[in-house]
């Protein structure tokens, strides 16, 4: 009984949670401009 309590704690603690971030929304940012290297650049 004990175990099934602390589970329902813990998902309500998870909804909550989940629920706040979405309330909150993402932040405001601008990604960089620049594009990834996904090569190694050659030696010289």
């Amino acid at each position: 009984m004990r175990a099934l309590v602390a589970a329902a704690i813990g998902l309500a603690a998870a909804l909550a949670l989940v629920l706040t971030v979405t309330a909150i929304g993402a932040p405001d940012g601008t990604t960089s401009p620049k594009p990834l290297l996904t090569t190694v650049p050659e030696h010289p």
